[in-house]
Protein backbone atom coordinates (compact mmCIF):
# COMPACT_ATOMS: atom_id res chain seq x y z
CA UNK A 1 0.00 0.00 0.00
CA UNK A 2 1.44 3.45 -1.21
CA UNK A 3 -0.11 7.10 0.33
CA UNK A 4 1.89 9.55 -1.18
CA UNK A 5 0.89 13.48 -0.74
CA UNK A 6 3.63 15.86 -1.90
CA UNK A 7 4.72 19.01 -3.95
CA UNK A 8 8.18 19.30 -5.74
CA UNK A 9 9.68 22.16 -7.16
CA UNK A 10 10.55 22.15 -10.77
CA UNK A 11 12.05 24.51 -13.06
CA UNK A 12 8.95 25.01 -15.34
CA UNK A 13 6.32 24.49 -12.97
CA UNK A 14 5.13 23.04 -8.75
CA UNK A 15 4.15 19.54 -8.95
CA UNK A 16 1.50 18.36 -6.27
CA UNK A 17 0.76 14.56 -6.50
CA UNK A 18 -1.87 12.84 -4.60
CA UNK A 19 -1.29 8.88 -4.80
CA UNK A 20 -3.49 6.00 -3.04
CA UNK A 21 -2.15 2.76 -4.43
CA UNK A 22 -3.40 -0.12 -2.48
CA UNK A 23 -2.63 -2.79 -5.35
CA UNK A 24 -2.35 -3.68 -8.88
CA UNK A 25 -0.66 -1.26 -11.05
CA UNK A 26 -0.46 2.46 -11.70
CA UNK A 27 -0.03 3.70 -15.48
CA UNK A 28 1.09 7.48 -15.21
CA UNK A 29 1.44 8.47 -19.10
CA UNK A 30 2.33 11.31 -21.02
CA UNK A 31 5.23 13.11 -23.18
CA UNK A 32 8.77 14.18 -21.74
CA UNK A 33 9.01 16.80 -19.09
CA UNK A 34 5.32 15.92 -18.01
CA UNK A 35 7.16 15.42 -14.30
CA UNK A 36 6.52 11.46 -14.54
CA UNK A 37 9.83 10.07 -13.42
CA UNK A 38 10.32 13.03 -10.67
CA UNK A 39 7.24 11.17 -8.74
CA UNK A 40 8.68 7.83 -9.54
CA UNK A 41 12.01 9.07 -8.03
CA UNK A 42 10.77 11.12 -5.25
CA UNK A 43 8.73 7.85 -4.20
CA UNK A 44 11.61 5.95 -4.42
CA UNK A 45 14.22 8.53 -2.70
CA UNK A 46 16.49 9.56 -5.12
CA UNK A 47 14.95 13.23 -5.17
CA UNK A 48 13.43 14.56 -2.14
CA UNK A 49 10.28 16.44 -2.24
CA UNK A 50 9.89 20.06 -1.46
CA UNK A 51 7.63 19.06 1.11
CA UNK A 52 4.73 16.49 2.21
CA UNK A 53 4.27 13.11 3.36
CA UNK A 54 5.13 9.29 1.38
CA UNK A 55 3.86 5.82 3.72
CA UNK A 56 5.09 2.36 2.20
CA UNK A 57 2.44 0.02 4.50
CA UNK A 58 1.72 2.73 6.47
CA UNK A 59 5.36 3.41 7.40
CA UNK A 60 6.48 6.85 6.60
CA UNK A 61 8.89 7.05 4.49
CA UNK A 62 9.53 10.79 3.98
CA UNK A 63 7.63 13.69 5.97
CA UNK A 64 9.02 17.00 5.90
CA UNK A 65 6.85 17.59 9.03
CA UNK A 66 8.48 15.24 10.74
CA UNK A 67 11.96 15.29 9.31
CA UNK A 68 12.24 11.98 7.95
CA UNK A 69 13.69 10.84 4.43
CA UNK A 70 14.77 6.89 5.00
CA UNK A 71 17.36 6.27 2.31
CA UNK A 72 17.11 4.68 -0.50
CA UNK A 73 18.44 1.42 0.16
CA UNK A 74 16.14 1.10 3.06
CA UNK A 75 12.59 1.61 1.33
CA UNK A 76 12.17 -1.74 0.51
CA UNK A 77 11.27 -0.62 -3.33
CA UNK A 78 12.28 -1.78 -6.46
CA UNK A 79 13.04 0.00 -9.53
CA UNK A 80 13.80 -0.36 -12.89
CA UNK A 81 15.07 2.37 -15.23
CA UNK A 82 14.47 2.87 -18.87
CA UNK A 83 17.75 2.04 -19.72
CA UNK A 84 17.78 -1.07 -17.19
CA UNK A 85 21.07 0.40 -15.77
CA UNK A 86 22.94 -2.87 -15.94
CA UNK A 87 26.83 -3.69 -14.84
CA UNK A 88 28.44 -4.38 -18.14
CA UNK A 89 31.47 -6.16 -16.33
CA UNK A 90 28.79 -8.80 -14.45
CA UNK A 91 27.22 -11.75 -15.23
CA UNK A 92 23.08 -11.96 -15.42
CA UNK A 93 23.64 -13.71 -12.27
CA UNK A 94 25.69 -11.35 -10.54
CA UNK A 95 23.45 -8.27 -11.80
CA UNK A 96 20.80 -10.18 -10.26
CA UNK A 97 21.95 -10.83 -7.09
CA UNK A 98 23.41 -7.24 -7.12
CA UNK A 99 19.81 -7.08 -6.02
CA UNK A 100 19.66 -8.39 -2.74
CA UNK A 101 20.27 -6.17 -0.07
CA UNK A 102 24.02 -6.04 1.93
CA UNK A 103 22.93 -6.19 5.31
CA UNK A 104 19.69 -9.21 4.66
CA UNK A 105 17.44 -9.55 7.93
CA UNK A 106 14.82 -10.91 5.86
CA UNK A 107 14.62 -14.06 7.72
CA UNK A 108 12.09 -15.96 5.41
CA UNK A 109 13.47 -14.71 2.15
CA UNK A 110 10.75 -16.20 -0.47
CA UNK A 111 13.01 -15.83 -3.70
CA UNK A 112 16.80 -17.26 -4.80
CA UNK A 113 18.39 -16.32 -7.68
CA UNK A 114 17.54 -19.27 -9.13
CA UNK A 115 14.01 -18.79 -9.28
CA UNK A 116 13.40 -15.39 -9.72
CA UNK A 117 15.48 -16.31 -12.89
CA UNK A 118 13.17 -19.41 -13.96
CA UNK A 119 10.25 -17.24 -12.93
CA UNK A 120 11.88 -15.07 -15.60
CA UNK A 121 12.97 -17.60 -18.23
CA UNK A 122 16.14 -16.18 -18.44
CA UNK A 123 17.90 -18.97 -16.39
CA UNK A 124 19.65 -20.46 -19.21
CA UNK A 125 21.29 -16.94 -19.60
CA UNK A 126 22.93 -16.64 -16.05
CA UNK A 127 26.42 -17.02 -17.10
CA UNK A 128 26.20 -14.32 -19.86
CA UNK A 129 27.06 -10.82 -19.68
CA UNK A 130 24.61 -7.75 -20.77
CA UNK A 131 26.32 -7.06 -24.17
CA UNK A 132 25.62 -10.78 -24.94
CA UNK A 133 21.62 -10.82 -24.90
CA UNK A 134 18.98 -8.71 -26.44
CA UNK A 135 16.74 -5.65 -25.41
CA UNK A 136 13.99 -7.85 -24.25
CA UNK A 137 16.04 -10.25 -22.12
CA UNK A 138 17.84 -7.21 -20.06
CA UNK A 139 14.72 -5.95 -19.13
CA UNK A 140 13.59 -9.27 -17.72
CA UNK A 141 17.54 -9.07 -15.84
CA UNK A 142 16.31 -5.82 -14.95
CA UNK A 143 13.16 -6.38 -13.03
CA UNK A 144 14.78 -9.90 -11.65
CA UNK A 145 17.21 -8.07 -10.13
CA UNK A 146 14.31 -5.22 -8.87
CA UNK A 147 12.72 -8.50 -7.35
CA UNK A 148 15.56 -9.80 -5.62
CA UNK A 149 14.98 -6.77 -2.87
CA UNK A 150 11.50 -8.52 -2.32
CA UNK A 151 10.21 -4.93 -2.19
CA UNK A 152 6.97 -3.54 -1.36
CA UNK A 153 6.53 -1.14 -4.52
CA UNK A 154 7.48 -1.29 -7.68
CA UNK A 155 8.66 0.98 -9.64
CA UNK A 156 9.26 0.76 -13.90
CA UNK A 157 10.07 4.07 -15.12
CA UNK A 158 8.81 3.54 -19.51
CA UNK A 159 10.77 0.09 -18.97
CA UNK A 160 9.36 -1.69 -22.26
CA UNK A 161 9.86 1.58 -24.54
CA UNK A 162 13.29 0.66 -26.34
CA UNK A 163 11.55 -3.06 -27.38
CA UNK A 164 9.94 -4.09 -30.77
CA UNK A 165 6.26 -3.99 -30.88
CA UNK A 166 6.36 -8.46 -30.71
CA UNK A 167 8.93 -8.17 -27.38
CA UNK A 168 6.79 -5.62 -26.05
CA UNK A 169 3.49 -6.98 -25.92
CA UNK A 170 4.74 -10.48 -24.71
CA UNK A 171 6.91 -8.42 -21.69
CA UNK A 172 3.47 -6.37 -20.87
CA UNK A 173 1.87 -9.81 -20.15
CA UNK A 174 4.47 -10.69 -18.41
CA UNK A 175 4.02 -7.70 -15.93
CA UNK A 176 0.56 -8.50 -15.66
CA UNK A 177 1.32 -11.95 -15.12
CA UNK A 178 3.99 -11.15 -11.97
CA UNK A 179 1.93 -8.41 -10.33
CA UNK A 180 -1.10 -10.98 -9.71
CA UNK A 181 1.69 -13.30 -8.59
CA UNK A 182 3.52 -11.04 -6.75
CA UNK A 183 0.50 -8.90 -5.03
CA UNK A 184 2.45 -5.60 -4.87
CA UNK A 185 1.43 -1.96 -6.07
CA UNK A 186 3.26 -1.45 -9.57
CA UNK A 187 3.54 2.05 -10.77
CA UNK A 188 4.35 2.14 -14.74
CA UNK A 189 5.74 5.51 -16.05
CA UNK A 190 4.75 4.91 -19.96
CA UNK A 191 4.41 7.73 -23.14
CA UNK A 192 2.32 5.30 -24.84
CA UNK A 193 -1.63 5.70 -23.86
CA UNK A 194 -2.34 1.85 -25.34
CA UNK A 195 0.30 0.71 -22.89
CA UNK A 196 -1.34 2.22 -20.26
CA UNK A 197 -4.61 0.94 -21.01
CA UNK A 198 -3.16 -2.46 -21.39
CA UNK A 199 -2.00 -2.39 -17.94
CA UNK A 200 -3.01 0.16 -15.73
CA UNK A 201 -5.67 -0.74 -13.06
CA UNK A 202 -5.30 3.22 -12.42
CA UNK A 203 -3.91 5.75 -15.04
CA UNK A 204 -3.33 9.22 -14.35
CA UNK A 205 -2.41 11.42 -17.61
CA UNK A 206 -0.19 14.03 -17.24
CA UNK A 207 1.09 17.24 -19.27
CA UNK A 208 3.34 20.05 -17.78
CA UNK A 209 1.00 21.39 -15.14
CA UNK A 210 -2.28 19.57 -15.92
CA UNK A 211 -3.61 16.38 -14.94
CA UNK A 212 -6.10 14.24 -15.59
CA UNK A 213 -7.29 10.92 -14.24
CA UNK A 214 -8.47 8.32 -16.64
CA UNK A 215 -9.16 5.50 -14.71
CA UNK A 216 -9.10 5.25 -10.83
CA UNK A 217 -6.80 7.30 -8.79
CA UNK A 218 -6.04 11.22 -8.21
CA UNK A 219 -2.87 12.82 -8.90
CA UNK A 220 -2.39 17.06 -9.12
CA UNK A 221 0.09 19.07 -10.79
CA UNK A 222 -0.15 22.92 -10.51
Amino acid sequence: MLKAHFKKKLPTFDLEANISLNSGILALVGPSGAGKTTILQCIAGLQTPSQGEIKIREKAVYSSEQGINVPIRNRRIGYVFQDYALFPHMTVEKNVMYGIPKKDNISNKVLTVSKVLEMLKIEHLRHRYPNQISGGEKQRVALARALMTEPELLLLDEPLSALDQETRGTLQQELLKLQAQWQIPFILVTHDPQEAEILGDQIIKLDRGRQESIRGGSLKIG
